[in-house]
């Protein structure tokens, strides 16, 4: 049943957009020059936050801008992994260049990022991986009786749209989907607060991520005002008390990151496994798929549509997942690029369709056959 068209506001529109704008940057990976990608999104505002209700325009029509393509990132590779591969490649510079690789003479020392330096990344993601245990979602819809699947794809899409007109990391938003998700497994949510649930969470999400997060206010303003300012901070306190102040939850995007860095991938592979993953947010049937192993899935399946499984030996062994374990999500995911419809819920599609990143979303899926025949080989 569609959801009914929230009130309009009868505020006018004179409020300023209250966060500072990044300035776009030709920097590669290793600088997160992947950020700045959603921080000069073409459909940022102008001066002053876009203002639409979750619920009341599906098309999400925006005007596109021009913009410069990044160049494509130069990223290290730890050498000790061709060791691992060695009876698939004659040498290490061979299997560099199946990945169009550099090997640089010493990872230990690049210092430039210490949340990917050598010393520390293995025990970070050690530790990430342990921490999705904490964090396990199971099927919650059956539990709610004010709303549904796609009701809870409709907010995504919105989020998506709201990540982009703050010009925040995608960190904040894959963060603030799974607040949504975590907080819906326990509380029931009606179908008039479901809006509230997601600026709220994004609100917080993007406190924890944010170094200049969006105000209160922002939050309110993109609403339409239908909200109260107390209902906002009633739903924050309600969102950490359900999630008893747990809030560092591991997301598909930082493995997406550490996968990519470690198989060199260009600019291009990367933001085409984002798009990937990206999909996956609004869709209900990936709220129980690990961080990890959805970002390994929709990284295992940017590298066969860009014809680079020389790379998937790599990624299986800084993963820590055999790519036949992989399979069945990696199916899935192909699947839903094959058959997903954007005539109504495309705010991931437009945005990955623009050149800024490397308009990714036009690059056709694989055919089931190729998959298998790539399996077989």
């Amino acid at each position: 049943m569609p959801l009914p068209l929230l009130r309009q506001s009868s505020k006018p529109e004179t409020k300023k957009f209250q966060s500072g704008k990044i300035v776009p940057c030709d920097h590669d990976l290793s600088n997160k020059g992947e950020n700045h990608q959603a921080k000069i999104c073409p459909f940022s505002p102008q001066g002053m936050v876009k203002k639409r209700s979750a619920f009341e325009d599906l098309t999400n029509a925006s005007q596109s801008q021009p913009a410069e393509s990044k160049k494509e990132a130069n990223k290290e590779i730890v050498k000790d992994v061709f060791k691992s591969i060695s009876k698939n490649s004659t040498d290490k510079s061979s299997a560099a260049n199946m990945c169009n690789m550099t090997i640089p003479e010493d990872i230990d020392k690049d210092h430039s990022d210490p949340c990917f330096n050598l010393i520390y990344a293995k025990d970070i993601f050690s530790y990430l991986k342990k921490r999705e245990e904490n964090f396990i979602l199971i099927k919650y819809m059956d539990k709610q009786t004010d709303i549904n699947s796609d009701m809870r794809a409709i907010l995504v899409d919105w989020l998506v749209e709201v990540q982009m007109t703050f010009e925040v990391c995608h960190e904040t938003l894959y963060l603030a989907v799974k607040l949504v998700d975590h907080y819906l497994m326990k509380v029931v949510c009606q179908k008039d607060k479901l809006q509230l649930l997601g600026s709220t969470a994004f609100l917080i999400a993007a406190k924890f991520e944010e170094p200049s997060p969006p105000c209160v206010d922002d939050f309110l303003y993109i609403c339409e005002d239908i909200y109260k300012r107390d209902e906002l901070l009633a739903m924050e306190i309600s969102i950490l008390q359900a999630l008893n102040f747990d809030i560092n939850i591991p997301i598909a995007y930082h493995f997406l990151r550490r996968y990519a860095r470690c198989v060199h991938a260009s600019m291009k592979t990367l933001t085409l496994s984002r798009f990937i993953c990206e999909m996956t947010l609004q869709e209900y049937d990936y709220v129980q798929e690990r961080a990890s192993k959805l970002a390994a899935g929709s990284f295992l399946l940017a590298l066969y549509m860009k014809k680079l499984e020389h790379c998937v030996p790599i990624l299986e062994y800084y993963s820590g997942y055999k790519s036949s374990e992989l399979h069945p999500l990696v199916r899935r995911l192909n699947f839903m690029l094959t058959f997903s419809s954007y005539n109504r819920l495309k705010t991931v599609y437009s945005k990955y369709s623009h050149q800024i990143f490397f308009e990714v979303a036009k690059i056709p899926p694989l055919d089931t056959s190729k998959l298998e025949e790539i399996w077989g080989s």
